[in-house]
């Protein structure tokens, strides 16, 4: 009897902790609350109602939505650094990404020619915004945007993006995304000056050759035989 008394005293204190805890976090909560409630009458800090879309929070610059193409320089049909590589379509994990490689090349960032996409498309009702397809990707081509405002009426077309409505130039990619952007530009620029360099140390050494080649003395021709 004085162990069946002792075990339910155990269990009953044991209860009662439980219950005093839940309530400690309740009444935590609700103070919380009402500091927050009572200082939003003197302190903007607390004014945590926003009017929207009247009145819009900054995007903080680690924010990502969907993803979208990176191009260079004025036109986005010439500049997109994407070369149809197609890591990222085979690396989307929910296939959201569909690309068509060209069947020509033309000059990347670093003036390597490249193929290019002939289509580039990404169905957004599918992305699930993990950024997996900016992190293969290694031309630095592929980014994710902060715009989430992309309600539509269109189920099917408005929310299947092709490579014009997905471009979107570096200086955009800057303005939501500074100081990544900023890294990306300085990795790019020392992979260029690196290709550059190297390509003017081999015609460097072509025109060396050829002007040794040039310098050497001709064997004499031979003398025309018969008395």
């Amino acid at each position: 009897m004085e162990t069946w008394l002792a075990a339910y005293e155990l269990r009953a204190g044991g209860s009662i902790r439980r219950i005093a805890l839940l309530g400690e976090g309740i009444v935590k909560g609700m103070l919380e609350t009402a500091k927050n409630f009572a200082g939003s009458f003197v302190s903007e800090e607390r004014l945590t109602t926003v009017e929207y879309p009247e009145q819009r929070i900054p995007t903080a610059e680690n924010a990502r939505v969907f993803p979208f193409l990176v191009y260079d320089g004025p036109e986005w049909q010439a500049g997109l650094r994407c070369v149809a590589c197609q890591i990222c379509e085979k690396e989307c994990p929910p296939k959201c990404i569909y690309i068509e490689k060209s069947k020509d090349k033309k000059p990347d960032y670093v003036g390597k020619m490249q193929i290019y996409p002939a289509r580039f498309d990404i169905d957004v009702s599918v992305c699930m915004s993990c950024q997996i397809c900016v992190e293969v990707c290694p031309f630095e081509a592929i980014k994710m945007n902060t715009e989430f405002e992309l309600a539509t009426d269109d189920r099917f077309g408005g929310l299947l993006l092709d490579k014009e409505k997905l471009a979107q130039s570096n200086e955009y990619y800057h303005k939501i995304h500074p100081t990544e952007a900023s890294e990306v530009d300085a990795r790019l620029a020392e992979e260029k000056a690196k290709v550059e360099a190297k390509a003017k140390a081999a015609a460097e050494a072509a025109a060396a050759k050829a002007a040794a080649a040039a310098a050497a003395p001709k064997p004499d021709a031979p003398a025309a035989g018969g008395d």
